[in-house]
């Protein structure tokens, strides 16, 4: 798949975010691990709200069901694991699916999609986790 098709249903990055992850940006070494490497987490509201973190810079909605999360490292060659969840610590989230991938053109930025269980596009509070 050419790299041209994998981001062309990402919506286009702003100059503001480009500027933003290029000053907080820790670079990757050769093998792709950067010198403090790390778990990072995110847990974000439904409407693209940060409720907590390790190392996030932001989260933003970016559509209906579909955000953008901003870390402080370079993630090009890290593990991204997300689910469905409630923003706090108890109760009884909405069912649903997510997917999760590096952001295009955002190195250190994670863009996620989340659905209903039928697979419509819908805001869903989500945890992130980031093995860098």
């Amino acid at each position: 798949m050419s790299e041209s098709k994998k981001t062309a249903d990402q919506p286009a990055v702003s100059p503001e975010t480009l500027a933003e992850v290029a000053a907080l940006s820790v670079p990757a070494t050769l093998y792709g691990m950067p010198p403090t490497a790390q778990v990072f987490f995110a847990v974000v509201d439904a409407n693209g709200t940060l409720i907590r973190g390790f190392g996030t810079v932001s989260a933003t909605r970016l559509g209906v069901g579909t955000y953008q999360v901003v870390f402080s490292h370079d993630l090009t060659r890290s593990a991204y694991l997300g689910t469905i969840g409630l923003p706090g610590s108890v109760g009884a989230s909405p069912s649903g699916e997510i997917a999760v991938v590096g952001r295009a053109g955002v190195p250190n930025g994670v863009f996620v999609q989340t659905f209903t269980s039928a697979g419509a596009p819908a805001d869903r509070a989500f945890h992130l986790a980031v093995a860098s």
